[in-house]
């Protein structure tokens, strides 16, 4: 199939690199030339495993190519995937000013029937709109289908290749048949294609989102409380995810999440929720336990220091908001770093990936080391924010030799308190004894 990507973010790409892997020929379009130029020498912008690889073989068979032209795009296709951005707006709304423009713009270039896939994650009745805007300037047949997106940083091109299930909202019985053919590559195995109407495929994302952030604010929320009554969370999460009815996932206690997608979607569908004048109360309760969340671990920092912070030095390991991604778009280290600084703290920071993208956000107010244990030197305390591998089995007495005292806050529960105490640290994590 001819398939055109507008949008080479995060989504976009992948998906792109995906449908060519598969055999169909594929062009990505963006407006950010220099995205593009650098596209085509096989410079990737963001980091995801086995993304660079993929890009690079597809583009080099010419299955894969990269525009900044709209009318190319629109006119190579029969299908046309919107991979655009949906900020968030002050009002928590999802801004869909780029994807109504865009709407707008390929009108202008319309030379026959096209399907027209919203994969951007939408507020329900987005895809009316978008087919409101064909309806008045085309004769062509233009159908709009909701096809969002279930993509996990660090493992995408898996999540691709082998999805859960694919959502695909339409009522058009041919669309069907095209959408079904195009998808069947990706469930072989016998994973589910779901049709349903396309409000239906709009929320599903939502809801998908939401109810994934709820169950981490609600063991976050848990694991404060087992820091009182003197439980442990990590028993009381294996106790719980033994109940099949609950499962074993999403259960992990920490410092609350982050990300493009679940801070951002929430917002949304509490927005959404008010539009219709309904009050979502769990929902704005996930929202605001997990604002609490992310400042946790700065409050025990401060708590044990007794507020005396401004001659402290404190290593942070870890900041993209998970691990096997750069990705620091509302990372809890933003707020706990940021809340440090306020204090006049010493910040030494490490990340396998994310230097670069923290430099951005903290400019020159702390130190961005390469090796982590570079950043131990003089530290009055290790603040563990990302989870990352190379985190989990340290040299432990390498970090004691290089600290000024012994003190690990460890925001992921990647180590065992015992073990840490008989060591001889002083260790503390999110809901252990």
């Amino acid at each position: 199939m001819k398939i055109s990507i507008i949008g080479t973010g995060y989504v976009g790409l992948v998906q792109g690199a995906v449908f060519a892997d598969t055999g169909n020929t594929v062009l990505c379009m963006d407006v950010d030339e220099k995205k593009i130029h650098n596209l085509k020498k096989g410079i990737i912008p963001i980091f995801e495993p086995g993304l660079k690889e993929m890009v690079t073989h597809n583009a080099q068979n010419g299955r894969l190519e990269f525009t900044t032209r709209l009318d190319l795009a629109v006119e190579r296709s029969e299908i046309i995937f919107l991979c655009l951005p949906t900020p968030q707006s002050e009002d928590g709304s999802a801004d869909l000013s780029h994807v109504m423009s865009v709407a707008e713009q390929i009108c202008q270039h319309i030379n026959g029937d096209k399907i027209i896939v919203s994969k951007s994650t939408v507020p329900v009745g987005t895809v009316d709109k978008v087919r409101q805007v064909f309806k008045k300037v085309t004769r062509y047949s233009i159908d709009v289908v909701s096809n969002p997106e279930f993509l996990k940083e660090g493992a995408a091109i898996q999540d691709s290749l082998k999805p859960d299930r694919i959502v695909i909202g339409t009522r058009n019985a041919k669309v069907v048949e095209t959408m079904m053919e195009l998808y069947e590559p990706f469930v072989r195995t016998g994973n589910p294609i779901l049709f349903m109407d396309e409000h239906s495929a709009e929320l599903t994302k939502y809801a998908s989102n939401s109810f994934l952030a709820t169950k981490i604010s609600f063991m976050n929320e848990l694991a404060n409380l087992c820091e009182r009554v003197g439980a442990d969370i990590n028993l009381v999460r294996k106790g719980m995810g033994s109940d099949p009815r609950i499962g074993s996932q999403f259960l992990f206690a920490g410092v609350g999440y982050g990300g493009s997608c679940f801070p951002k979607d929430i917002k949304a569908l509490i927005h959404t929720s008010q539009d219709h004048e309904y009050d979502f109360k769990i929902l704005q309760a996930v929202d605001d336990v997990n604002t609490q969340q992310k400042k946790l671990l700065y409050r025990k920092v401060h708590h044990y220091f007794d507020g005396q912070l401004s001659d402290k030095t404190i290593a942070v390991w870890g900041l993209s908001f998970k691990p096997q991604t750069d990705d620091m778009r509302e990372a809890p280290a933003i707020d706990i770093v940021s809340a440090l600084l306020e204090q006049q703290v010493h910040v030494r920071v490490h990340d396998p990936i994310a230097i670069d993208r923290a430099k951005s956000i903290f400019h020159n107010n702390v130190e961005y080391f390469e090796n982590s244990y570079d950043a131990l030197k003089g530290a009055h305390a290790l603040l563990i924010v990302t989870e990352w591998n190379e985190f989990r089995k340290p040299d432990f007495q390498k970090i004691k030799s290089l600290m000024k005292t012994p003190i690990i806050f460890d925001g992921r529960n990647i180590y065992d308190p015992k073990m840490m105490k008989e060591l001889g640290f002083v260790y503390s994590g999110i809901g252990r004894k």
